[in-house]
């Protein structure tokens, strides 16, 4: 059992909050059962695992109030995995390219959303939070293993390209694949490069007198799911 606040590896867990040492050392770091098990489903081995005592949980076992101080989530961890880091390349059919959206979150959230409705990736643009950070990882529910995201400018993502927008473009209705779906920051929006680069711009139409804009998880659910019954109706047709 650790019982040492200095042990090697629970220093490496430390290091692994920080952006700057998970881009070099190329890990990152779970918490929790699910999304070992989620991990491990999609067929990657974990560097290390460190669990809890009495977890029924195979890992190194470590005393419990050490496991707390290396915790990102809050006390009650029973189980931290370590894995290495991988991306994919946008490919299609179906991908979202994300750009300058930094809560982390939503950048999970999304890479969750696309993964359930489209078996898609997500593509990050400059700007965007780390998708392999604690609270995005932890937003993923395990999607950040079975769909990788990738990074990318949004000139080499598929083509055609949809900008989403709060206002001022079409009205969404079906979006049929292949497809680049884009989305920005709630506050900024996309860029006029992201804009020129795209083929298409749709707005989600709102309630008047409601909220003026939504997340950009919310907007990329509807979108998503938009885009997944098209493609379901195809299939049918």
């Amino acid at each position: 059992m650790i019982t040492s606040p200095d042990n090697q590896k629970l220093k490496l867990v430390r290091r692994l909050a920080g952006r700057r040492d998970r881009d070099r050392e190329g890990l990152f770091v779970t918490e929790g059962e699910d999304l070992l098990e989620a991990g491990l489903a999609a067929g990657q081995q974990p560097e290390l695992v460190l669990v809890a005592p009495e977890s029924g949980v195979d890992g190194e076992e470590v005393e419990p109030g050490l496991m707390a101080t290396v915790s990102q989530l809050g006390s009650g961890t029973r189980a931290i995995g370590v894995w290495q880091q991988r991306w994919g390349e946008p490919e299609g059919p179906t991908d979202v390219y994300l750009h300058a959206v930094g809560d982390p979150g939503n950048v999970g959230t999304v890479i969750r959303t696309a993964h359930a409705l489209l078996d898609g990736r997500v593509v990050l643009g400059p700007g965007c939070a780390d998708p392999y950070g604690p609270k995005a990882v932890r937003a993923s529910m395990g999607s950040i293993f079975a769909r990788p995201p990738a990074r990318a400018e949004v000139a080499e993502t598929i083509s055609p390209r949809v900008a989403l927008v709060a206002h001022g473009g079409e009205s969404i209705g079906d979006l049929e694949p292949p497809l680049t779906l884009c989305l920005g920051a709630e506050r900024e929006g996309l860029p006029e490069v992201v804009l020129a680069a795209c083929e298409r711009t749709l707005t989600i139409p709102l309630r008047p007198g409601g909220a003026e804009s939504l997340n950009v998880a919310a907007a990329a659910a509807i979108a998503c799911e938009r885009i997944s019954s098209r493609a379901r109706a195809g299939v049918s047709e």
